[in-house]
């Protein structure tokens, strides 16, 4: 039986959405574990957490085909988990240990998985999109249809080489999805203070891409924007543009809030904590039918993998000293 959501079935829409919410939780879980255990000082690398901005990574990256490539910033974590699923090389490289995914050289920052389309990050704001462009181009020019998807936060925008990676998409026609993670903040830096126009969407759009924006911290939302977005975007032969808020729940860099240093308030924590994005899927597969046990089976599950991931890294052994010239390129 169909139901009104997009013309797809009950049973359908609640695969999807517990998909959805595996991703959040498992997102979510890691990085409140990574806050467990950080003041230890055993993890040998700064961490930019996501925590807030889970609705995003998970409804995009739900929404890509298994050969779509992935790029992101320094703020990557999410983006891993959603994409790879796998906790095991993302807790090893945080601890700086051999079996992580960059054999604890790369650290929170640049993490990427390749073999899973996980092409890599930057800790530097801006740098990853025109490498993003580059993957593009190359699909396009060996036609194999996959598609680039690319994170970057607001700062972006004021970063020259984005509006001349946008252009050259534009222009080329590339097969590129762009995606702006708007929290409205450049670490402590007001959105207001920082940029003279009024409207991303606005500006974007004349560059001749498909633009789409949402305020919506619920995962499906995104998931069906992303999805109409992609249709669109093999329909017309244009890259897309998708501008998303979120707020983000702590400090820029660090596993605390900031509410102290007078940039930002709690009042205005509260307001989006209402609008959840783990508390909004939670309570969407209760009326899909979902029973509390069963949600807490898919909790438990996940809970596990990670707690288990967080005892593989601490007893992972450190790189030996060839690593020190291993995997360099220059």
């Amino acid at each position: 039986m169909k139901n009104s959501f997009f013309g797809v079935t009950k049973m359908d829409r609640t695969r999807l959405n517990i998909e959805l919410y595996k991703k959040e939780y498992l997102i979510r879980k890691s990085e409140e574990t990574i806050r467990k255990y950080y003041m230890d000082d055993e993890m040998k690398t700064p961490v930019h957490l996501s925590v807030g901005e889970e609705a995003i990574v998970s409804g995009v990256i739900q929404a890509m085909g298994k050969r779509d490539q992935v790029f992101g910033t320094y703020r990557n974590h999410g983006i891993y988990l959603a994409k790879t699923g796998e906790t095991d090389k993302f807790f090893a490289e945080l601890y700086g240990k051999k079996d992580g995914m960059g054999k604890g050289k790369a650290g929170s920052m640049h993490m990427f998985l390749p073999e899973e389309n996980f092409m890599g990050s930057s800790a530097i704001v801006a740098t990853v999109i025109p490498v993003a462009v580059g993957a593009a181009f190359a699909n396009k020019y060996k036609k194999n249809k996959n598609l680039v998807f690319v994170f970057f936060g607001d700062g972006a925008l004021e970063e020259g080489v984005f509006w001349e990676s946008l252009n050259f998409a534009c222009l080329k026609k590339l097969p590129i999805v762009f995606i702006c993670e708007d929290n409205g903040l450049a670490i402590h830096a007001h959105i207001k203070d920082r940029q003279a126009f009024k409207s991303i969407t606005d500006i974007v759009s004349k560059f001749g891409c498909n633009v789409f924006k949402s305020e919506s911290t619920d995962a499906e939302v995104i998931y069906n924007l992303t999805v109409e977005a992609v249709k669109k975007q093999r329909r017309v032969n244009k890259p897309s543009f998708l501008h998303l808020k979120y707020y983000r729940y702590l400090e820029h860099v660090g596993v605390n809030q900031d509410f102290q240093y007078g940039y930002r308030s709690e009042e205005e924590f509260k307001k989006w904590f209402k609008v959840d994005p783990l508390k909004i899927q939670r309570r969407k597969l209760l009326k899909l039918g979902l029973i509390e046990k069963e949600i807490k089976e898919l909790e438990k599950a996940i809970d596990e993998q990670v707690e288990k991931s967080v005892e593989f890294a601490k007893k992972s052994p450190f790189p030996g000293e060839e690593e020190l010239l291993s995997d360099v390129y220059a």
